[in-house]
């Protein structure tokens, strides 16, 4: 069942936030793209299950299922209401044959479970493991997850950082249709805590304010890597994105040099593993 195409909403009246979020945040592709490479170039073998932490919609474990016949995929989010859309959603993006490779767990991602358990690889992706604000509680997090994942499994996370990390700013991204607005609302720089926002503005003036909040510590890569490693994992490695002739990311990640570019705004993957 090939995904149905979707039409740029011109109004917030119409507008679904979900769909929203999936077309301006996430690719998907590009993102099970890098796991299957990178996996390979580690393991010498394709990954073949995965599991999709703070998954909201599913849209990664959905991707991961069509990506290789045989895949399987476990997403968990501990919101009600989130997996109601994943559930509602993989309904009609995916065939019989490949939702039934597709588990929905309603559960903390500190306690995966039998089902979420024994995968080669594990994602937290769009920075939703900053939920963690303190050492302990994303130390707890890691160790969990590596509990969790199959003999010489992988854990993929992204990051981003540089001094615009922290800025108390609003980026605006013009779409057909629609601008999508990423708002660092509020920084604390004694907790490194940060509220993030983003919205949703058209052309007939309507606002989806505040479509979705996160409330987050911002990590570096250092502390990041740091609880990595005491949490077990034995290697913590850094993918960088190249430039293009403009200076701009040309969104190819490779093994991080070690002098990176000190660049205002960046992002990363942090590839941990067992």
């Amino acid at each position: 069942m090939p995904p149905t195409r979707w039409t740029q909403p011109t109004t917030a009246r119409r507008a679904d936030r979900w769909d929203l979020y999936e077309h301006s945040v996430q690719s998907v592709e590009h993102e099970v793209g890098l796991v299957d490479r990178v996996y390979r170039r580690l393991r010498g073998r394709p990954p073949r299950s995965l599991r999709e932490d703070f998954c909201g919609t599913a849209l990664s474990a959905c991707q991961w299922v069509r990506h290789r016949e045989g895949n399987t995929a476990v997403a968990l989010d501990i919101d009600p209401g989130t997996i109601a859309q994943a559930r509602e959603r993989s309904h009609r993006r995916l065939t019989e044959e490949q939702r039934s490779r597709l588990t929905l767990l309603r559960r903390d991602v500190r306690s995966p479970g039998r089902e979420g358990s024994g995968v080669d690889v594990v994602l937290a992706m769009n920075f939703s493991y900053w939920v963690f604000k303190t050492r302990p509680a994303l130390l707890a997090y890691f160790r969990a997850v590596r509990r969790s994942l199959a003999p010489r499994g992988v854990l993929f996370l992204d990051h981003f950082g540089g001094w615009a990390a922290t800025r108390e700013q609003e980026e605006r991204t013009r779409y057909h249709r629609f601008t999508y607005v990423w708002d660092q609302h509020r920084f604390n720089p004694i907790t490194n805590g940060i509220t993030c926002f983003i919205h949703f503005e058209f052309r007939d003036g309507t606002v989806l304010r505040r479509a979705f909040r996160y409330d987050w510590r911002v990590w570096t890569i250092p502390e990041t890597r740091g609880l990595l490693h005491e949490a077990g994992f034995r290697r913590a490695g850094v993918l960088w994105e190249g430039t293009d002739r403009h200076g701009r990311g040309n969104g190819v990640f490779r093994p991080a040099s070690d002098r990176p570019e000190a660049c205002e705004s960046f992002v990363a993957y942090l590839v941990a593993e067992k």
